[in-house]
């Protein structure tokens, strides 16, 4: 598997995604309905999804893709596949506050391996190398050449004052009993895969999720957060996330820096 190739395919999409997407956030009308189940998607999810699909299956005809807003591929059974949510954190979008992100990792034997997650409102780029090291590229984008880029890794928590991320629109009373058990310094508040690739960089020790996800939300942020030297593992009996699960359903999960206490659930 030519894995340069993957990621730079990666990078280059999720950049030109964002582009679409940002037109549309900055637009006056954003074009926003309802989904079967009720949650929002908008022109710039639409977009986003046709664009990253079709190159995708342009530039790597041979690996089969899962994408959150085509309900056909949901039903794909594959070892190896690509899953993408081409517009994560829609409520964030919808409401302009920046803290949305286009996603884009490869699965391999239920791990992602590799992954990109761009937030082009505020301007970063997370993704995994060839190698599957985690870096973050600065500055102006081009698509074909990357700029400068920092490795990543996660901080030495220290279990006396960790700094926790929870979700911005799904934060709730469990959410904070189980946060509650741990001795906090801080806590932040971040939307999408935003709240990995905050642990991935060291700007956050531990984030825990007890709500419902799916696959496609997690896999890229689970990609750069493993190339960082984090984890993410299963809220109930800490055991690692997997991935081609039936309906690419997750359990409820924590990602976090390996040096956190994890608590019991």
């Amino acid at each position: 598997m030519d894995t340069a190739n993957i990621c730079s395919v990666f990078r280059r999409l999720a950049l030109e995604a964002g582009a679409e997407i940002m037109k549309v956030y900055n637009a006056e009308e954003m074009g926003v309905r309802s989904k079967a189940d009720e949650s929002p998607v908008t022109i710039a999810d639409e977009t986003a999804d046709k664009l990253i699909f079709a190159g995708l299956t342009a530039a790597l005809p041979d690996i089969p893709v899962v994408t959150e807003e085509q309900a056909a591929s949901h039903d794909l059974k594959a070892a190896t596949f690509i899953i993408v949510d081409p517009l994560d954190g829609t409520k964030e979008f919808i409401q302009r506050r920046g803290d949305f992100t286009v996603n884009i990792a490869l699965v391999v034997d239920g791990v992602p391996t590799r992954g990109v997650v761009y937030a082009p409102a505020k301007n970063r780029l997370f993704y995994t190398d060839a190698e599957g090291r985690t870096v973050e590229e600065k500055g102006a984008f081009d698509l074909d050449t990357p700029g400068e880029t920092t490795p990543l890794k996660v901080r030495d928590a220290d279990n006396t004052a960790l700094v926790v991320v929870a979700s911005k629109s799904h934060r709730d009373a469990a959410t904070d009993e189980y946060i509650n058990k741990y001795e906090v310094a801080d806590s932040t508040s971040a939307g999408s895969s935003l709240k990995f690739c905050l642990v991935a960089a060291g700007e956050a020790d531990l984030y825990p999720r007890l709500g419902r996800t799916m696959e496609w939300d997690t896999a890229a942020g689970d990609a750069v957060l493993r190339g960082a030297g984090g984890a993410v593992v299963r809220f109930d009996d800490h055991t690692p996330l997997t991935y081609g699960k039936p309906g690419y359903e997750n359990p409820f999960f924590i990602a976090y820096a390996p040096d956190v206490a994890l608590k019991p659930a």
